[in-house]
């Protein structure tokens, strides 16, 4: 746990660090590092550090994986989809948590939740093999009673609800998709899962998320990432987990 939040009991920040790994990329370089970035996060008050390593391997690598894993004393969130190959890696490395996600070549990033109820047999599969290792399983959804409903099903324990239709858009539109999060974080949480959220979220839309109590822990990259370029990658984490908590306590009130 971080210093901000020592007794686990107010909201977990997991910092993305895929987009330091693009950043790397880009130029084929060694600098920046996204090992470095993991542990400077964590220095900074991040409670878990999470990272996709996506089939095209676009931005995170194997190696990065293996060279975070045992270096971390926070805990590891890794983001896969549900293919042999990666519930395979996934179990060789035995992160933390491993989230399920969706996962297309030609998307720019992950475009909505795991459709978990039309692919059952095959998420439960995997689900089972990645318990087996002793690793928590968490599936990226929509905030969809008939996907929480396969989840709960199949056994999975958590779930992150999809917020990158909240935070495309603005307005009355915006507040309509709060309002589904909402009810399904409450079903969710009906079912016996931990909820936590992410996708799409930044500096000035977190706070209405972070708000809703019932929501565990939030996962942010980009907007981290892109606000490190002009206050510092420390900063940058210290200020989104400091918003996350102001508003939860605030909203307690």
């Amino acid at each position: 746990m971080s210093f901000l939040q020592p007794s686990g009991t107010i909201i977990d920040l997991g910092v993305n660090i895929d987009h330091v790994a693009t950043l790397r990329n880009a130029r084929g370089t060694q600098y920046p590092d996204p090992i470095r970035a993991a542990l400077l996060a964590e220095q900074a008050g991040a409670d878990c550090i999470t990272l996709h390593l996506r089939e095209d391997r676009r931005h995170i690598k194997d190696a990065d994986v293996i060279a975070l894993a045992p270096q971390l004393i926070t805990r590891m969130n890794l983001e896969a989809a549900v293919t042999q190959e990666m519930i395979d890696f996934a179990c060789r490395i035995k992160p933390a948590d491993v989230c399920l996600v969706p996962e297309k070549r030609t998307e720019v990033t992950t475009e909505g939740g795991l459709d978990v109820a039309g692919n059952f047999n095959a998420v439960q599969a995997a689900v089972k093999q990645l318990q087996a290792e002793g690793i928590r399983v968490s599936l990226f959804i929509d905030a969809d009673e008939r996907q929480m409903d396969a989840t709960a099903e199949l056994g999975a324990p958590v779930i992150e609800l999809h917020t990158g239709r909240y935070a495309d858009t603005e307005g009355a539109e915006q507040a309509a998709e709060l309002e589904r999060i909402h009810r399904g974080v409450l079903y969710g949480v009906g079912k016996g899962l931990k909820v936590n959220a992410g996708h799409g979220l930044h500096y000035t839309n977190v706070q209405a998320i972070a708000a809703i109590p019932e929501i565990a822990e939030l996962n942010i990259g980009h907007a981290i990432v892109a606000h490190a370029v002009f206050v510092g990658w420390e900063n940058a984490v210290r200020e989104m987990k400091a918003i996350m908590v102001s508003t939860r306590l605030g909203a307690r009130r």
